[in-house]
């Protein structure tokens, strides 16, 4: 998961991009970078949060009336400055390009590119192989129609690279390019603002940024559509590739915020009915549960546990407290590490909980560190009794389209029945989320154009073709060995 935005518009963009980047910064917190154009690149990326990485002098320096901009936490690869975006190539033209996914079949289109292209890859970010592909293509053709040229660079990652990926990059002399995976795992919106004497473009990951900077959403980038916005703001796209939609559920879930729109669901509508379905099952599985309150697992559980709170006619109450400088602790280097900022993260109000028996409901159970460090704080504040219930099913396969998750035997839920799951993390009765009813709370609305969204973690069923036991276990022993090979300096894995 990271977070991407591209402007192309009238004026200099660097501080749109900045100021866009913050409003995406819940998408990545291990660095951060952004390239404008004016004739020339000007790149500045680093480690750590937005506001840590550029001062008043990059910001004066990132001259262009196009650019473009990346947070990361890494899926592939390690978190140095080395595999930080946005990556440049000089030739053809020059491009500068950031994504947001993972290719899993990075290691051997790295090994491709440089025995059949003669393409060095010099990182351990995916997103290089994507920049190499493309631009291998245009070679091919940038003699040719241009936007032919863009739309047969594109097609070629689509066919030599395997993943969830969005993509936005900025050609020098020509402009911006977008575009999706064919199944649109990965999400990309596009806005347009008219202020001036001609209309300026916005592509980014969420639309968090658009009202504060007065651009209106013009739609979704299509699953394997290119758009392209050449500098005199002429626009042109096309679907170069025909696959079914399947975007990944886990941003509804999780990764967006709550005022974001995706592929034309509301993100908080989903959320509240996730928390509606997951109400209705603890009334069916439980019809004389004895709730006094339902409190959220802050924070990206609290819409759900509002809506399961009004189902069920409890009282909701936040009775926990999140500090919220201690960042996600599913960005922080190693299991002890983030053990030790779980600690930190969460305070107990004990006049909302001591003596109640209490509900909480979280977003997901993934290693069920955060679930049993939960339960125990409560149990120590004075709960009776403290049920858990999840808005999503167990995860027990590995994501190989931008979720890090690599290893199948990290969840809780690996080879353990829920009875021992909820041993585990010491909670009286969990309740888990049946998963056709948590695709019904994200397609319940709306003239949609997916039915299926890829749901692979919880149930196996991979958005794309080939994907065999064998495949998984040869990818799962990858990420094993890279970070072995990294000293597990960073693993980024969800809690």
């Amino acid at each position: 998961m990271c977070g991407i935005v591209g402007i192309i518009g009238n004026q200099d963009v660097g501080i749109e991009v900045y100021e866009s980047l913050i409003c995406l910064q819940h998408r990545g917190q291990d660095s951060a970078g952004i390239s404008t154009y004016n004739k020339q690149f000007h790149l500045k990326k680093g480690l750590g949060l937005v506001r840590d990485v550029f001062d008043q002098e990059d910001m004066d320096r990132l001259k262009g009336n196009i650019g473009i901009g990346q947070l990361r936490y890494p899926t592939v690869g390690g978190n140095g400055i080395e595999d930080s975006q946005p990556f440049i190539l000089h030739q053809p033209y020059g491009i500068s390009m950031v994504h947001n996914g993972n290719v899993y079949n990075f290691h051997d289109l790295k090994k491709e590119l440089f025995e059949k292209n003669q393409r060095h890859i010099n990182s351990n970010c995916d997103l290089e192989v994507i920049l190499h592909v493309f631009a291998h293509e245009m070679s091919k053709y940038c003699h040719k129609d241009f936007f032919d040229s863009i739309c047969k660079a594109v097609e070629a990652v689509h066919k030599r690279v395997k993943g969830g990926y969005s993509v936005i990059a900025v050609i020098a002399g020509k402009g911006i390019v977008a575009f999706r995976d064919p199944h649109g795992i990965r999400p990309l919106i596009w806005g347009k603002r008219d202020l001036s004497f001609k209309e300026e473009h916005i592509f980014a990951s969420e639309g968090t940024m658009l009202k504060i900077m007065n651009f209106e959403f013009h739609r979704d980038v299509e699953p394997g559509e290119v758009v392209f916005v050449d500098l005199n703001g002429e626009v042109k796209s096309k679907r170069v590739t025909e696959k079914e939609f399947r975007p990944c559920i886990f941003e509804y879930v999780y990764f967006a915020r709550p005022d974001s729109v995706l592929n034309k669901v509301s993100v908080y509508r989903a959320r509240l009915r996730m928390g509606q379905n997951l109400a209705k099952k603890i009334k069916k599985l439980h019809p004389d549960l004895d709730v006094d309150i339902v409190v959220p697992a802050p924070e990206s559980a609290a819409t759900a546990a509002l809506s399961c709170a009004h189902e069920l006619r409890v009282r909701y109450t936040q009775a926990l407290v999140k500090n919220h400088f201690i960042g996600r602790t599913f960005i922080m280097p190693g299991q002890k590490v983030r053990r030790r900022a779980n600690q930190f993260k969460l305070s107990p109000l004990i006049h909302e909980i001591k003596g109640k028996n209490i509900l909480i409901v979280d977003d997901s159970i993934v290693r069920g560190n955060v679930s049993r460090h939960i339960v125990k704080l409560l149990k120590d504040s004075g709960a009776k009794k403290v049920y858990f219930a999840s808005a999503s099913p167990p995860l027990r396969y590995p994501d190989l389209f931008g979720i890090d998750l690599p290893t199948s035997d990290e969840y809780i839920a690996f080879n353990k029945t829920e009875e021992e799951i909820r041993q585990s993390i010491g909670a009286d009765i969990l309740i888990y989320q049946d998963i056709e009813d948590l695709v019904e709370a994200v397609t319940r609305r709306g003239d949609l154009d997916f039915t299926r969204p890829h749901t692979a973690y919880f149930n196996g069923d991979y958005p794309v073709e080939g994907i065999t036991p064998e495949v998984l276990a040869d990818i799962e022993k990858q990420r094993k060995e890279e970070r072995a090979s990294h000293g597990n300096i960073k693993s980024n894995k969800l809690l």
